[in-house]
């Protein structure tokens, strides 16, 4: 049990962080809003205008979320491969190879479907 102290003790102390700014950030933080600041942010650029209830999303959205979801799913399992690898084996290797060609298609989809055009 003495193990997961120091785990514990990060958790509580990043809770309280999280706690601490947010509450921080609403006492002192501007009171006011104008139409600016309740407009969605769009990384600097403007906004599109959507309809008045809701809009459909481009097919690109989606083919950008899974590329950023195939990426992160293939760092997730990369790392702790490339670390065990010695034990794993040829067993691993094969598998490895087996996930690494299942994320190229993912990746060939994405790409012949147009989604690393940025326009």
């Amino acid at each position: 049990m003495n193990l997961y102290v120091p785990i514990v003790i990060l958790g509580i102390l990043a809770l309280g962080f999280a706690g601490f700014s947010v509450v921080m950030g609403s006492l002192t933080g501007p009171k006011r809003w104008n139409r600016a600041r309740l407009e969605s942010y769009e990384c600097g650029i403007e906004p599109t205008p959507q309809p008045v209830g809701g809009g459909r999303f481009p097919v690109k959205y989606y083919l950008t979320a899974m590329l950023f979801i195939v990426f992160d799913i293939e760092i997730i399992f990369l790392y702790p491969w490339a670390v065990a690898f010695d034990h794993l084996g040829m067993f691993g290797l094969v598998e490895m190879v087996l996930f690494i060609v299942t994320v190229l298609i993912a990746y060939a989809y994405v790409w012949r479907r147009g989604g690393l055009e940025w326009d």
